[in-house]
C-alpha cells in the first residue's frame, strides 16, 4: 500500500477514545486507517456492547428501530441475490463474511441456498450457528473453501474491516465461481453527511474500520484482479443510522430529531449524484 497525503483526524468515539489519521492512498483513491492496529490488538477495539451487530439486544428505542429496519432490508438483500442466480438452479451456494448473528445466512437458508458464514467474534458466532445449523465458521476457514465455490459472496459493511486487504480481494475471487458475483456494502465517504460531519462521521468507526472507499476506488480495487463494479445501488436507511450516532458524538446525546433531518438532507442531496451515506457494489467475476 501506498500511504501519502493526509485527509482527517478522527477519535475513535467508541471505545478508546484515541486518536488516528486518514490518510489517502495515492494507487487507489480510498483513505486508510493509519495507525492501523495489530493483528493482536484489534479485537480490543470491538470490545463494546453498543456493537450491535454482534448482538441481539433491543435495550432501547434506537437498537429497536434497528432490528425492525434490519428485518426489511434481509429480504432487500435475499432478492437481490436471487437476482443473480438462475431460479432452476439445484444447487446455489452463498458465503458470507462477517456474517454477526447470522440473520442473512438464516433467511436465505429458508429460501433454498447452501449457506456458509465467517464471523470472528465468539458470541455472534454462536448465535449464528444456532440459527443456521452450524453453518458459521471462524475467519481461518475461509482457507479450507475449495477454489470457485460460491455463487454468490456477500460482505455488508464488512470489507472495511478487513486487514491485508488486497490479499483479501484475490481471495474472494479465488472462492468464487467463473461469472460469479461478489456483492459488496460499504461507507461512502464522499455522502453529504460525511462532509457535513467530518471527524464526527460515525461511519468512519476508527480504527475497527481500515479502510474508506468511493466508487472509483472500489473499480480500480476490483479492476486489478480483472473484476468489473457492474452495478451501484443506495442503501438510503444508512443515512438515518449514522446520523442518529453521527450527532451523539458530536453533541454527547441522541437527538432524533436532527439526525434523521439530516438523515433526509443527505439522501435528498444524493438522488441525483447517488453520492448516499453507503453504497452496494455488485462485482462480477471475469
Amino acid at each position: 500500500m501506498v500511504k501519502e497525503k493526509p485527509y482527517l483526524k478522527i477519535k475513535d468515539h467508541s471505545v478508546s477514545g484515541e486518536e488516528f489519521e486518514l490518510i489517502e492512498n495515492s494507487e487507489f483513491g480510498f483513505l486508510e486507517t493509519h495507525p492501523q492496529p495489530s493483528k493482536e490488538k484489534l479485537p480490543d477495539y470491538y470490545q463494546s456492547e453498543d456493537y450491535i451487530s454482534h448482538t441481539d439486544t433491543k435495550r432501547n428505542l434506537f437498537e429497536k428501530a434497528y432490528h425492525l429496519v434490519r428485518t426489511f432490508t434481509l429480504n432487500k438483500k435475499l432478492s437481490l441475490i436471487n437476482s443473480y442466480v438462475s431460479k432452476t438452479s439445484e444447487e446455489k451456494k452463498l458465503l458470507d463474511i462477517g456474517c454477526g448473528t447470522g440473520d442473512f445466512l438464516q433467511t436465505a437458508q429458508k429460501n433454498d441456498w447452501i449457506v456458509s458464514g465467517i464471523e470472528p467474534n465468539n458470541d455472534a458466532r454462536t448465535i449464528g450457528n444456532q440459527k443456521t445449523n452450524d453453518s458459521v465458521f471462524n475467519i481461518e476457514h475461509l482457507l479450507e473453501f475449495k477454489d470457485h465455490s460460491f455463487d454468490i459472496i456477500t460482505l455488508w459493511h464488512v470489507l472495511e474491516h478487513l486487514p491485508n486487504l488486497e490479499e483479501h480481494v484475490n481471495l474472494l475471487k479465488k472462492l468464487l465461481k467463473p461469472e460469479g458475483r461478489i456483492i459488496i456494502a460499504v461507507p461512502n465517504y464522499k455522502s453529504y453527511d460525511a462532509k457535513k460531519y467530518k471527524e464526527f462521521w460515525a461511519a468512519y468507526d476508527v480504527p475497527r474500520h481500515l479502510w474508506h472507499f468511493n466508487k472509483m476506488a472500489m473499480s480500480k480495487l476490483f479492476s486489478k484482479v480483472l473484476m468489473k463494479v457492474e452495478k451501484i445501488r443506495p442503501m438510503w436507511f444508512d443515512a438515518f443510522y449514522v446520523c442518529l450516532l453521527s450527532e451523539k458524538y458530536k453533541t454527547g446525546k441522541m437527538n432524533f430529531i436532527k439526525g434523521f433531518l439530516n438523515g433526509f438532507i443527505s439522501n435528498f442531496k444524493a438522488i441525483g449524484s447517488k453520492e448516499v451515506s453507503s453504497l452496494i457494489y455488485i462485482i462480477k467475476n471475469n
